[in-house]
């Protein structure tokens, strides 16, 4: 039986650049799909250790293989969700219902009753995806410079 263990990341992880490769991969998809250029291009292993200092993050392990991650950030209204990643070949296995119901779990333990993210506009299978995991659309957003929609904000209220 394969299991999938998840771990708060804290100062005890060492596996920076695995973790890079992680999201890497899992966003590779998107490299000439989208633009502008998905942020996880700029990230190093430095930056995610300071990204895990700055918010709360998880990873998740499968078949004993760093397979997953999900960063979360505390707002006003909602847990912001962000840089949820799952490797390829890991994929299909459940791994990011798991983190985002550890997500959810972290909302309630901040008091927010909605969880929050954005994703490109032209990834439309993420649409479904996170509709299917109810989330429902509430806003379209532009990157700075560009005159057009270039992602979507999607919310989930926590029952």
């Amino acid at each position: 039986m394969t299991d999938i263990i998840l771990q708060r990341l804290d100062g005890s992880f060492e596996r920076w650049q695995e973790l890079l490769a992680l999201i890497l991969a899992s966003f590779a998809y998107m490299d000439g799909r989208i633009d502008p250029p998905s942020s996880a291009l700029t990230l190093t292993p430095q930056l995610l250790k300071e990204k895990a200092k700055n918010e709360i993050a998880y990873v998740a392990f499968y078949n004993d293989q760093l397979a997953g991650c999900i960063f979360c950030r505390p707002e006003l209204d909602s847990l912001y969700i962000g840089k949820l990643a799952v490797l390829p070949a890991a994929q299909g296995q459940g791994i990011g219902r798991r983190l985002l119901s550890l997500a959810e779990t972290t909302a309630w333990e901040h008091g927010l009753a909605e969880l929050r993210l954005e994703t490109r506009i032209e990834l439309t299978g993420n649409h479904i995806t996170f509709a299917n995991w109810g989330f429902r659309k509430t806003a379209e957003n532009r990157h700075a410079g560009f005159d057009r929609t270039t992602s979507i904000e999607m919310r989930k209220v926590l029952v």
